[in-house]
């Protein structure tokens, strides 16, 4: 895939109506094999498991985490082994994975439980070692794949999109803030970003932001926004008006949004520039971060094919 098609332009009448270029990053394409930011995630932490000698990731996530699905495809590739600590109960015997966790497995990864009240436990440094005293020594992932390795790789999607376009803004959907703590640390002067929350009650993220960031280099940055009015509901909630906008969507730019992160996306930054939040003549670039592997989850769990 070469990284000029990665590029495209978004003629949407509203971003003309107010003087705005609007265009979508492709980063779903960017990679066949492992698509989107989880792989810009993981690339630096990969880096170190082996430089730190480990044959196994070990990570968190729910049943139908694109974090999930990535870290066993990133094992099968790279030789390692997965495992995959799942918020949930044990499922049913007789009872078929979900297609994430199906996927996950004929990749590779070993799939265990955790109930909720463990679950929320994950970054506690006593739980981690129990964890790693049950499955043995692993380099260890935490959810969503963000922590201070996970920037340097987004990062370096600032410098792939700017050797394409001069840009004003990148904005980008918001799950843990990895991503965009990662642009933030590749923007230069004047450039700005946008992240739109992908859950409820999302302001927390700023900090969360800032935190990376500043464990990363040393800086809080102050050029970007977080818009936390896009949730739809709530993580993984969806409303008919999203599933409608993402099918109009692609019915107008062939391009296939997912119901997590991208379609709240491109739904609120098309709603921003409605109410006047860019500049006229300013460069808008949206950021494809993929996640399509969760419509097959999505029409496991509600019916609705996309």
């Amino acid at each position: 895939m070469s990284q000029h098609s990665l590029i495209q332009e978004l003629r949407e009448p509203v971003a003309a109506a107010h003087g705005v270029r609007l265009l979508l990053w492709r980063d779903d394409l960017a990679n066949p094999d492992l698509p989107g930011n989880k792989a810009r995630k993981l690339k630096y932490n990969l880096v170190a498991a082996r430089q730190q000698g480990h044959h196994t990731l070990l990570t968190f996530g729910g049943a139908y985490s694109n974090h999930i699905a990535a870290v066993a495809t990133a094992g099968r590739l790279f030789g390692l082994k997965t495992i995959g600590l799942i918020r949930g109960d044990v499922p049913t015997v007789g009872t078929p994975l979900n297609p994430t966790l199906a996927q996950a497995v004929a990749d590779g990864m070993a799939l265990h439980y955790l109930d909720r009240t463990a679950y929320r436990r994950r970054a506690e440094p006593g739980f981690l070692a129990a964890q790693l005293a049950q499955f043995g020594p692993a380099y260890v992932l935490p959810e969503g794949g963000t922590n201070a390795l996970a920037l340097p790789g987004c990062a370096e999607l600032v410098a792939e999109v700017r050797q394409h376009v001069e840009f004003d803004v990148l904005a980008v959907a918001v799950g843990s803030g990895g991503t965009l703590a990662g642009l933030l640390t590749g923007l230069a002067g004047r450039q700005h970003a946008v992240g739109v929350a992908a859950l409820k009650n999302g302001g927390f993220l700023r900090a969360e932001v800032d935190a990376l960031t500043r464990q990363a280099t040393g800086e809080i940055f102050s050029n970007y926004s977080l818009q936390t009015g896009y949730h739809g509901g709530g993580y993984a909630k969806y409303s008919v008006e999203l599933l409608a906008f993402i099918e109009q969507f692609r019915t107008r730019h062939g391009v296939l949004l997912d119901p997590i992160y991208t379609g709240k996306l491109l739904l609120g930054v098309l709603d921003m520039i409605e109410n006047g939040y860019f500049q006229r003549g300013s460069t808008v670039v949206a950021i494809h971060t993929g996640g399509l592997q969760a419509w097959a989850g999505w029409e496991a769990r509600f019916g609705h094919r996309m």
